[in-house]
């Protein structure tokens, strides 16, 4: 068992972490979410004593290991961490990084934290990689075997510092799916991520950090579905939802779409629904609309329904009735309403903005990916 007691950490021109008080009890999986700069990976590293904090105390089974003189490698043989870097040594092979740290603080010998590799490599999918280099592997096997070789130190607890956000979208799945194996484990975790879906699927706990400390904390469908407090409604909400409004043709498309892929990955969209959107978008608003003229403003709203794996997209512009169905554009809007379930069409003439267009996408479309 963790026990936090008035935590905190200052620096020269900012204060992360101001007192914060918590239990992490045996078997704990606890996912930590919260917008940029709350002091979530603060918290990690404090715990782990990679940062010192400026004030407070860490208890860990009992003992304050923030006290002076304590030593760190009693500490640190109970707590592994993940970070988001992999930190794997280059001249090494995948089982030699694996050995290191079980023979030179475990004191076991090299069969034997051979033998240990080669398991926790197998738990992790990587058997028959453990004679590679870092390399020549990518991220998502890279994060795996960071994964591995924190488990071969059979650590109490584990601390995983957002081991997805330096990955390609398309291996997140794979390091998610180790996580999830070792949660239902039964092991002990604390995950900061910004992936809402998977935070509620791996939880029993979740702390939303903001001002300063653990602002709120729940049950994940407490702070998912009815969060008491309103700083964690915001941020709900807005994870749930991208909007923005395009004022002339000379708005930044690659800008919104870098922001659309941040959004996805945000909230486990999958990348055939993600097509879909950022087809949706480019062609009613870039091929139909902006092509028509006189419509800006031109106000998007994208929403997405994780438990019911669908998207709708909401395109809401000015000007005189304009279907897009009826305009010129006709190879568009027919190559859109063949990858998408329904297009909507509303006009109210006396609405500020009174043309909507809303396309209805599932999981189920039926689409040809590129």
């Amino acid at each position: 068992m963790i026990e936090l007691l008035h935590l905190e950490k200052k620096y020269e021109n900012a204060e992360p972490l101001k007192g914060v008080s918590t239990i992490i009890n045996d078997g704990d999986v606890i996912s930590v979410i919260g917008p940029s700069g709350t002091g979530k990976s603060t918290l990690l590293r404090c715990i782990n004593m990679l940062e010192r904090p400026t004030g407070g105390q860490i208890l860990l089974d009992g003992v304050d290991i923030t006290a002076p003189g304590f030593d760190l490698t009693k500490a640190r043989r109970k707590m592994g961490m993940v970070f988001q870097s992999f930190n794997l040594f280059g001249h090494l092979t995948v089982i030699e990084n694996l050995m290191m740290a079980p023979m030179d603080i475990l004191g076991k010998s090299k069969q034997e934290a051979y033998e240990t590799g080669l398991y926790f490599l197998r738990k992790v999918g990587l058997e028959g990689r453990e004679l590679q280099y870092p390399d020549q592997l990518s991220g998502g096997q890279k994060q795996r075997v960071a994964i591995a070789r924190t488990l071969c130190m059979d650590p109490e607890v584990i601390l995983f510092d957002e081991p997805t956000s330096a990955l390609d979208p398309n291996m997140v799945g794979e390091v998610q799916s180790v996580i999830r194996d070792l949660a239902a484990s039964g092991r002990t975790m604390m995950v900061v991520t910004h992936e809402m879906n998977f935070a509620r699927a791996i939880s029993s706990r979740v702390f939303y950090m903001d001002q300063g400390g653990i602002y709120e904390e729940g049950t994940p469908e407490q702070i998912f579905e009815a969060p008491a407090r309103e700083l964690t409604r915001r941020f709900i909400r807005k994870l749930k939802a991208l909007e923005y409004d395009i004022a002339d043709r000379e708005f930044d498309f690659t800008g919104a779409g870098i922001e659309l892929d941040r959004y996805c990955l945000q909230n486990d969209i999958p990348s055939r629904t993600k097509y879909r959107i950022r087809l949706a978008v480019e062609e009613i608003v870039q091929q139909i609309l902006i092509s028509h003229g006189g419509v800006f403003p031109i106000h998007v709203l994208i929403e997405y329904a994780p438990e019911e794996r669908k998207a709708d997209v909401t395109i809401s512009y000015s000007g005189p009735r304009f279907d897009p169905a009826e305009g010129e554009n006709s190879l568009s809007y027919n190559m859109l309403k063949r990858s998408v379930d329904e297009i909507r069409y509303t006009f109210d003439p006396d609405a500020e903005i009174p043309n909507i267009s809303t396309v209805l996408i599932s999981e189920d479309s039926s689409v040809h990916d590129p």
